[in-house]
Order: structure tokens, then C-alpha cells, then sequence
């Protein structure tokens, strides 16, 4: 038997449960498909639940844009809820005479962005912020914070079902089809079944390119590549020594093996960059030793054996190594050509900060 739907959201990462609320909150019917037995088990709760201000995208693209709009939309969302989240401020930080051009390009890059609230400190400036830090200049960011990610998603998740959005648990989605008045979805897991949709959104993270391509009648060519960048953390024993984020200058593919701070106070150090084949969350303790090179750069006093493996998060990446970096790629019918379907790719950082903003947008392409 074929049941039929309005709007059905395939993921319930924070991009899916945000999707799934706006759509809700403007009167469509919604279901929200997701594999796992719980919501956000993958990239949305394996990061650093950083608040970005918008600094390192380029000028224009749809991370800056939407990350600086989410931004401002994501703290107010966490006042208004309750969501347990800080403004905790963080400093990117030059160690060497010579990355200091570097940065004051990132302090450039952001007035582009809209972001022009970042203050240059020398050396001596920094450390009267942070004493434990070595610089030699830095750029304090007061609009980065940090928010408890998994209250956001249940937040997001309990407005969407307010309005009356139906969430289902492990229910794959097998494949769908393209019909005439909207899509079916093959469902498995413990009672399989068939369902039909007028609009349709593909928000599975990770799975979302393997995902479009088993939708029958979407053109492949519009199907990028994936590529998974795992990142790994440490964290920290004892007492923190900072009270701020600490971001060393980016790194290709990543910000660099930063130190950020969960509502607790818990130190923790990463993510690296480690290019996978496939989905491992396992972390390596023996990647530990580059971890204690990269961050005696800017905390020159890390004790030996201070650091245990944490966590780890593997980051949808659309560019594979040495590659250029990639935009959040969102495919409406104006890419695609099908009416009321939206594939959401490479939405690794910040799409967190970005949540609310991205919903926004897709909603905006499903009319």
C-alpha cells in the first residue's frame, strides 16, 4: 500500500530537523525519514557545536552568506528557547612573523562577509586575553560562540511537531522514483513500505549524493562526487587553559587543530584532516603525537600525555585532496529540473551555525 504525503525531509541531522520546521511552520505537511534510531547521530552531533561568525568563506557564497545569516538567527533561537549555548569569543592566532599578512587577509575577508566586528591584537595584547597563549598577533572574534547541539535539534524537532510534522526512526530510504505529481519513496526497515510525495528533500548528510542516485528520473550528471575527511579529537585532561576558542591559521581543508570548549568547560583539540574511503568513526591514538606538534605552536606548555582520544567526525566534503575548496551546493529545480525536489550537498562547516538560514533557502525553492 502507497500512503501519500505533502513534503517528506530524508534526514534528521540539524538540516533536515530545520528544513522540516520551516516547512511546518508555513503549513505543509511534513514527514522526516531517518535511518538511524535516533536524530543528528552522524555529522550533526560529531563536531565541534562551534557558533561561526562567518570569517573564511568567500565573499558572496552561499557558506558566507547563509552562515552569517544563520548566525544571527541561531542566537536569537537559543535565547528564545532556552538552548544552552555561550558567547564565548575565540582568537585566531599567528605564530610566525609570517602568517601575519595571512591573517589580516581573514580580518578582509570578513568585512566582506558582513563580519566586521573582529579587532586586531598584537602578541602581548593576546596574551593579557589568554596567558597561556603564544602569538605574535591574533584576531579576537566576538561573535563566535558555542551551543549545545543536540538541544538544538530537539528544539527544532519540537516546533516541527507542533506544527504537526511526523518524525519516523529507522526507516531507510531504499530508492525513489520521479513521477508525474511528485516522487515516491521506498522505505525499509522493520515495516517497509511505499510512500508518495509532492515535494521532496534530501538532507541524508553524508549519504546524499549515494542517495540521489538512486532516485530514478533525477539526470546523474547533476550528482557530485563525495569525499569524506575524517576528523578527529582529543581532549583535553584537567583544566582548561583558556577561556576562549583558539584557532590556529587555516589549513587546506580545515581551520587547523583548534582548541574549543564544550558548556562544561572541557577543553578538547581538533579536528584534524584525514582522508577516508568510507565511514569510520574510529579514532587513532596514534595520530596524538601530530596533535601535540600542531598545538605547542600556540600553547607551548601542553603537557606530555595531557591529550585522550575523544571523538571523531567525518566532514561531506565535494572537493577531494589537494582540491580547491567547494560551496554548500543546493540543487533546486533551477539546477535539476525537477519540480519540487531539493538535494542538499557538501554541507559540512558551518552548516551548523548555518542551520536556520539553509531552511530558509530551501524552503524558498519548494515554493
Amino acid at each position: 500500500m502507497t500512503e501519500r504525503v505533502d513534503c517528506v525531509v530524508i534526514g534528521a541531522g540539524v538540516i533536515g530537523l530545520a528544513v522540516a520546521r520551516a516547512l511546518a511552520l508555513a503549513g505543509r505537511e511534513v514527514v522526516i525519514l531517518e535511518a538511524a534510531e535516533a536524530i543528528g547521530t552522524e555529522t550533526s552531533s560529531r563536531n565541534s557545536e562551534v557558533i561561526h561568525a562567518g570569517i573564511y568563506y568567500p565573499a558572496g557564497s552561499l557558506k558566507a552568506r547563509l552562515c552569517v545569516a544563520g548566525r544571527r538567527r541561531l542566537y536569537d533561537h537559543c535565547a528564545r528557547h532556552g538552548i544552552a549555548h555561550r558567547r564565548t569569543g575565540k582568537l585566531i592566532v599567528a605564530t610566525t612573523e609570517d602568517q601575519i599578512p595571512q591573517l589580516w587577509a581573514l580580518q578582509e575577508k570578513a568585512r566582506a562577509n558582513g563580519v566586521d566586528d573582529l579587532e586586531r591584537l598584537d602578541g602581548a595584547a593576546a596574551r593579557r586575553l589568554e596567558p597561556a597563549l603564544n602569538c605574535v598577533a591574533a584576531l579576537l572574534s566576538p561573535s563566535t560562540g558555542i551551543v549545545d547541539s543536540h538541544g538544538l535539534m530537539l528544539s527544532l524537532l519540537g516546533e516541527a511537531e507542533a506544527q504537526g510534522a511526523v518524525l519516523a526512526l529507522r526507516s531507510p530510504v531504499l530508492g525513489g522514483r520521479i513521477t508525474e505529481n511528485g516522487f515516491t519513496v521506498e522505505i525499509g526497515g522493520a515495516e517497509p513500505m511505499t510512500l508518495a510525495c509532492r515535494s521532496l528533500v534530501n538532507a541524508a548528510g553524508l549519504h546524499a549524493p549515494d542517495l540521489a542516485r538512486r532516485l530514478v528520473g533525477l539526470p546523474p550528471e547533476t550528482i557530485p562526487r563525495a569525499f569524506f575527511a575524517r576528523g578527529s579529537y582529543f581532549t583535553l585532561a584537567g583544566r582548561a587553559p583558556f577561556q576562549r576558542l583558539i584557532y590556529p591559521m587555516p589549513e587546506p581543508a580545515g581551520l587547523g587543530v583548534h582548541l574549543t570548549l564544550d558548556l562544561a568547560g572541557q577543553a578538547r583539540f581538533g579536528p584534524d584532516v584525514e582522508w577516508i574511503d568510507r565511514i569510520d568513526y574510529a579514532v587513532d591514538p596514534g595520530r596524538a603525537a601530530r596533535f601535540y606538534d600542531a598545538i605547542r605552536r600556540y600553547y607551548p606548555d601542553l603537557p606530555d600525555g595531557a591529550l585522550q582520544p575523544g571523538y571523531a567526525g567525518i566532514r561531506p566534503k565535494l572537493q577531494g585532496p589537494g582540491g580547491p575548496p567547494e560551496d554548500f551546493r543546493i540543487q533546486g529545480p533551477e539546477t535539476h529540473g525537477v519540480a519540487g525536489l531539493v538535494n542538499l550537498y557538501g554541507v559540512e562547516s558551518p552548516g551548523l551555525t548555518a542551520a536556520l538560514a539553509i531552511a530558509d533557502f530551501v524552503a524558498e525553492r519548494l515554493g
